[in-house]
């Protein structure tokens, strides 16, 4: 057990698989919204690394995007198609990595099914712009930290933890498989 969680009178960590998993990406992804979408590629000035939104989870924990075909992303992808993703839910909560394979092609109707009117800031075409893919990331495994009970209780708890000088934060971490 690490040092800090020995100190800890609750149990700090729960690992996931299947639906509970796919549960912690769809509630990530909704107080998030926007991840770093780490391709492993080396080149380009990013590193491969870009912010993306993303636009839906489906019930199996797949991750949905929109992209242009002749973007830096897209060619990465070709040449491999594993990637990383890196969400954020708030500044002290919410942390998610999760790791997968993506892959991009040109489908209509899932276009038409994520579009929004703000997606034509990049895709000036609209709807039918030629230059758009959906990217599909299905995520093989991740880790997550949150706070049990939200950051209300996390800061009462650690306010009382430093005038007892006691650990008592709220957090909560694990492994994230949503395939079992």
């Amino acid at each position: 057990m690490d040092s800090i969680n020995r100190e800890q009178p609750e149990d700090t960590r729960e690992h996931l698989a299947g639906r509970r998993a796919i549960e912690r990406i769809e509630k990530a992804v909704e107080k998030a919204q926007t991840c770093f979408f780490c391709t492993h590629s080396l080149g380009g000035g990013s590193g491969g690394v870009r912010p993306m939104n993303v636009l839906d989870v489906d019930d199996a924990g797949n991750l949905w995007f929109l992209s242009a075909a002749d973007s830096h992303k897209n060619r990465e992808l070709a040449s491999d198609p594993h990637v990383d993703l890196y969400f954020q839910g708030s500044p002290h909560a919410g942390f998610l990595h999760l790791q997968g394979e993506a892959s991009a092609w040109r489908d209509l109707e899932r276009i038409q099914a994520l579009w929004s009117p703000m997606i034509k800031t990049w895709f000036t075409g609209g709807v039918e712009d030629p230059r758009i893919t959906v990217i599909k990331v299905t995520p093989t495994e991740g880790y997550y930290w949150d706070t049990k009970h939200g950051a209300a209780v996390a800061g009462v708890k650690m306010l009382i933890g430093a005038a007892i000088g006691k650990t008592l934060d709220d957090s909560i971490e694990g492994e994230v498989r949503p395939r079992n």
